[in-house]
């Protein structure tokens, strides 16, 4: 009868401990109101590719500029809204200084989420 006892106790405290974790949940969710008002539609740039060229040129978005106009063009999508994706690649060709100048304009201009692409 002692070892039946001792089994019952032991499955009691299992169920003890075990009936509060089945309760808990790991993930929170936040329900919508009814007072809630719809978002305004505003543009945003979620990434923005940056290809510099052999000769001079730097592809921002697929849309050809020179290098001494990066900075515009560059501004106009970082302030658009949001935090964009920065991801710079480059030509086998490129000196290295023109990639590193690049990269530190696009930090200068406020991009601070930067990545380094290759092929």
């Amino acid at each position: 009868m002692t070892p039946l006892i001792d089994v019952s106790l032991v499955l009691v405290v299992i169920l003890m401990v075990a009936t509060p974790m089945a309760f808990q949940s790991g993930i929170t969710v936040n329900a919508a109101t009814a007072t809630g008002r719809a978002a305004q539609a505003k543009p945003e740039v979620e990434r923005v590719e940056l290809i510099v060229r052999a000769n001079g040129m730097v592809a921002v978005n697929n849309a050809e500029v020179p290098r001494d106009k990066l900075g515009p063009a560059l501004n106009l999508l970082l302030k658009s809204g949001g935090d964009p994706l920065v991801v710079v690649r480059c030509e086998d060709e490129v000196a290295h200084g023109q990639f590193v100048s690049v990269l530190d304009e696009a930090k200068a201009l406020g991009a601070s989420r930067l990545a380094v692409g290759g092929d």
